[in-house]
Order: C-alpha cells, then structure tokens, then sequence
C-alpha cells in the first residue's frame, strides 16, 4: 500500500540504489497484478525446461538479468507475504533456480546474483521473532538464497522489529540505516 511504511523503506531503498550508481528494476508484486497460485498445469510441467518459464518468462527474465536481488516486504505471521511466497514457488524454478542433476541433486544456478538483500518489518520484539519463532522470514531469505547463488552472494538482512510500538524516531532511525547500508552498495 503506498502509504505504508513498508512503501517508504521501499522507496527510501530505491532512491539509495540509484544514488551509488545502480539501475533499479523495481518489481512491484501488487502492483503488476502477479498471480502467486501455481496452477496444476505448472506443477506438472514443473521440471520440464523450458517451458515451465512459460508462464512466468517475464519474471524469470528480470531474475536472470539481475546483479542483486533486494526483496522489501511485511511479516505476516512468521512469514513472507503469500503473494512473495508465491512468486518463490512460480519463478525459481528447475533451470532458473537451479539444476537438477542425473543424480538427483539440486545444484545452485543463481550464481551471478552478487548480493541479497532482506529488508522487513515485524509487529513483534525482535527476541518473540528470534529465539520464540526463529525467524523464518529471514531464514527464508538469507539461507535459501546462499544455496541457490551458491554462498557467492553478499547477504544483508535488515529488520524493524516491534513495530506495534514503532516511533517516528524509531521509524526514522531504520530508514536511515537503509539509506546507509543500499547506498553503500558499489
């Protein structure tokens, strides 16, 4: 929703980008209309490469083009959005994501993406989303990521916990650590 606070970081992560030199294709689920369900014909042509592209060719374009990958996005109960979840399910897919070997194993096939970046927001402390919940958004992000970029990637994670008591300052404070951590990006 663009008068979110979700919308600032957004917008606050972009203008830094832009500033160290970085084209920004900013991809705006909601906005693009992005069907996150994976229909039965997807599943069952799922590995079948490379038409399981088909329907999803123009995300999967944007991915391959990319250096970096930045994913902004609420918490909603421990987890991503179900529109990010199914964006997951749809695009990294057998070929894009990775490659499945004669053997069976899955293989790494992002490697050109040179940095992830998680950026979120929680309603609750910092210690309920860690040590009561073990953060699964962040898991998702940052360890699914390094497997699929194969550990080359640079990892940031950067969270505003506890925003149901969140403050102009602390509001403030976050999205300048953004600002910070993005424009300092080379």
């Amino acid at each position: 929703m663009e008068t979110s606070f979700n919308a600032a970081i957004q917008k606050t992560a972009i203008a830094a980008l832009e500033r160290a030199g970085h084209v920004v294709d900013h991809l705006d689920l909601y906005a693009e209309n992005f069907n996150p369900v994976l229909s039965r014909e997807e599943r069952l042509g799922y590995h079948e490469i490379p038409g399981n592209r088909g329907p999803v060719q123009q995300y999967v374009d944007r991915l391959m083009a990319a250096e970096g990958i930045v994913f902004v996005f609420p918490t909603w109960c421990y987890g991503v959005p179900a529109i990010l979840k199914g964006w997951f399910d749809r695009v990294l897919l057998p070929g894009v994501s990775f490659n499945l070997g004669e053997d069976g194993i899955a293989r790494p096939a992002l490697t050109h993406i040179k940095r992830v970046i998680g950026i979120s927001t929680f309603g609750r402390p910092w210690w309920v989303a860690t040590f009561l919940v073990g953060n699964p958004p962040k898991k998702q992000i940052m360890r699914y990521f390094r497997l699929l970029t194969a550990g080359r990637a640079k990892m940031n994670w950067l969270a505003h916990y506890d925003m149901n008591r969140a403050t102009d300052k602390t509001r403030g404070d976050f999205l300048t650590k953004i600002d910070r951590t993005l424009g300092d990006i080379r």
